[in-house]
């Protein structure tokens, strides 16, 4: 009696899972034994600062500094900075790590790091100005102000693109329609997705959309009347000081600038870094593709919380969360990221930013106007747990001052 046999395909499909069996496993092993670690001992992980923190703060800046050296080492990232604002003052800006790991260059406070879509923050105080002086209404369709955005199956007003439940799309990573693309303003860009079709009915759904972002920048060039960037410097960023804040170009690098690492495997950096490549950011407008310091981003959080650029009403109506029409509130104003976070045992409202670049964070603005405090970490890795870090930097300080005067 003959043996039976296995038929070739068969044998071919179990051949294969016997190869990822063993491959998988087998890569895993290669990329933790084969990954450098950047800084094996975490207290001699280099700092530097400007200037030693305010007296009252000495004890929160050195139990702030062993919460990032620590932080860095779990997670082997490259380099973090940091800045602490009280009552309109900075009162602790550090960097540590290295800037760059070729050259050991050591992160300083005025080192430059990617914002991510942390920029939001920028493009929803453009249209607060707007809002304030009268030249734009939140209720307004978008085709008042960027006719070539095409109509769509349901009407898309400005206050729905603000809070990310308008249905539009975000930009797919892997297809890269902006980063693929060099554009002189915000309306070159629109035009590079204005034809898809919106996701869901404007108002029901929440999502995050860069898109979105790139839109309002159309609607804020148009309402201006002048290009996104020069409203932005000329309005925002030169008048609060925030002379380390600008859009990254590809053919002119700034100085100061950290140089950005994406994890090598996995998503995660302890399977070792791989300097990331150059991208032209231009078409992301105020979405994305900006470089800043964490005193900068602290600089903008406390003037936006003290009325020193926008009326109160209208900051409080940009850090109101959205409800859907199912009457579910979201965790989202209009561009800033709201939540309760416990402060020396109390409860307490923050608003603020994750920026995300190369789909993690790599920066992090968090204000709580209740306290006058503001933080925001950065780095020059994604997935670099920046969002953690700042609400445990502002532990620190709220826990040693037990909560600084407001306003």
């Amino acid at each position: 009696m003959s043996k039976s046999r296995i038929p070739t395909w068969v044998s071919l499909v179990l051949l294969g899972v016997a190869l990822l069996a063993v491959g998988i496993p087998g890569l895993w092993v290669y990329m933790s034994l084969t990954a450098t670690k950047v800084h094996p001992d975490l207290q001699n992980i280099p700092s530097f600062t400007n200037s030693p923190s305010l007296p009252k703060w000495t004890g929160a800046a050195e139990q702030s500094r062993q919460i990032l050296r620590a932080s860095m080492s779990e997670n082997n990232l490259a380099g973090l900075s940091v800045a602490v604002g009280i009552d309109g003052e900075i009162v602790w800006a550090e960097g540590f790590g290295f800037a760059d790991i070729e050259s050991r260059l050591p992160v300083t406070p005025n080192h430059r790091f990617r914002t991510g879509t942390a920029s939001i923050v920028f493009t929803s105080a453009a249209i607060g100005l707007l809002l304030d002086e009268g030249r734009l209404k939140l209720d307004d369709e978008i085709q008042r102000y960027v006719p070539e955005f095409p109509t769509k199956q349901w009407p898309v007003t400005v206050r729905q693109a603000m809070g990310d439940v308008a249905g539009l799309k975000t930009e797919d990573p892997d297809d890269g329609v902006l980063t693929s693309s060099h554009c002189e303003r915000p309306a070159d860009a629109v035009a590079l997705f204005a034809k898809e079709p919106l996701l869901f009915q404007p108002g029901t759904e929440y999502r995050d959309s860069t898109f979105g972002w790139v839109l309002l920048s159309a609607v804020v060039e148009a309402a201006a009347d002048t290009p996104f960037a020069t409203f932005l410097n000329e309005r925002i960023l030169r008048p609060l000081g925030m002379l380390d804040t600008f859009k990254e170009s590809v053919t002119n690098p700034p100085p100061d600038a950290a140089t950005s690492y994406n994890p090598r495997f996995a998503a995660n950096p302890v399977y070792g870094l791989t300097p990331l490549p150059k991208f032209d950011y231009s078409c992301h407008a105020g979405s994305n593709g900006f470089l800043s310091t964490p005193s900068d981003l602290v600089r903008f959080g406390m003037a936006i919380n003290r009325g020193k650029l926008l009326s109160p009403q209208t900051v409080q109506t940009l850090q109101t969360p959205q409800r859907l029409a199912s009457g579910q509130q979201t965790s989202y104003g209009l561009g800033w990221d709201l939540k309760t976070v416990t402060l020396a045992g109390q409860q307490v409202q923050a608003a603020g930013h994750n920026g995300h670049f190369w789909v993690e964070e790599v920066a992090s603005l968090l204000t709580f106007p209740e306290r006058g405090l503001a933080v925001a970490v950065m780095s020059n890795i994604s997935f670099a747990g920046t969002p953690s870090v700042t609400e445990r930097v502002a532990q620190t300080f709220v826990a040693q001052g037990r909560g600084p005067a407001g306003k």
